[in-house]
């Protein structure tokens, strides 16, 4: 797959194939193999390419995070990181959009996403106009445990707000062909961002706001494994979630 954080901080900062080939002292076909492929280039190299483009070694390569967090202990872990906000955005982007069949995102607010990463409604419609089905469950308001949240964080009201902004976020996306957009009063154990057979788990801690909790990366490796369970987890609040509609 294309590395598209590597094209567009390429663009943005001006640099052709062959400009960034030269200073990394390495082929002009490489570095357009880097992009339009997605390979991934020896660490050496890459750690002098992210120097010379500013930007964050494993913003551009996740794969050196991933190897270096994964400590696995069963097939299905990809990566462990010791808090959400320890893990690039890069991470949420690039799965979603190599996603081809399924993205599931279950979520209070996540406002992370759309403040990150402004194009995510963009690239949802993106990945449901080549057939992918969408399932996004967010936060009720209203909900009793949403409130209970917003107390053991110390949070107050404010969480409820964010659940009324993520789906502001969202609503532009009703009505979209292959998107389905629904709220949720569940106790939210973990916030689940499902795309094909990786998922991303953000487990959530009593008393800790989610950007301090822990994310790990799962990838299905057979029948009834982790990532099973987290999927069937999904299935279960979604159908006690409550569509949404446009508003008249």
């Amino acid at each position: 797959m294309p590395n598209e954080r590597l094209r567009t901080v390429m663009a943005d900062a001006g640099w052709t194939y062959a400009s960034l080939a030269e200073r990394v002292d390495v082929d002009p076909k490489s570095v357009e193999r880097w992009v339009n492929l997605g390979r991934t280039p020896r660490r050496g190299t890459a750690v002098r390419a992210a120097e010379i483009l500013g930007e964050d070694l494993h913003a551009l390569w996740p794969a050196f995070r991933r190897a270096r967090a994964a400590r696995a202990s069963s097939p299905e872990l990809v990566a462990l990181y010791g808090q959400r906000a320890g893990a690039p955005m890069s991470a949420f982007v690039d799965m979603l959009a190599q996603a081809r069949e399924r993205i599931d995102v279950l979520v209070y607010a996540a406002l992370f996403l759309h403040e990150m990463y402004p194009r995510l409604n963009d690239l949802l419609r993106e990945r449901a106009a080549e057939g992918c089905v969408i399932r996004i469950a967010v936060g009720d308001a209203g909900s009793d445990n949403v409130r209970a949240r917003g107390q053991e964080e110390k949070f107050g009201h404010g969480i409820e707000s964010r659940c009324q902004l993520a789906l502001m976020h969202y609503r532009p996306l009703i009505g979209v062909p292959g998107i389905d957009i629904r709220t949720h009063g569940t106790t939210l154990y973990n916030s689940l961002y499902r795309a094909d057979d990786h998922v991303l788990v953000n487990a959530h801690v009593w008393g800790v706001t989610a950007y301090r909790a822990p994310v790990w990366h799962l990838r299905r490796s057979g029948e009834g494994g982790m990532f099973d369970t987290y999927a069937e987890s999904f299935d279960a609040v979604w159908s006690t979630a409550t569509p949404v509609r446009h508003e008249r």
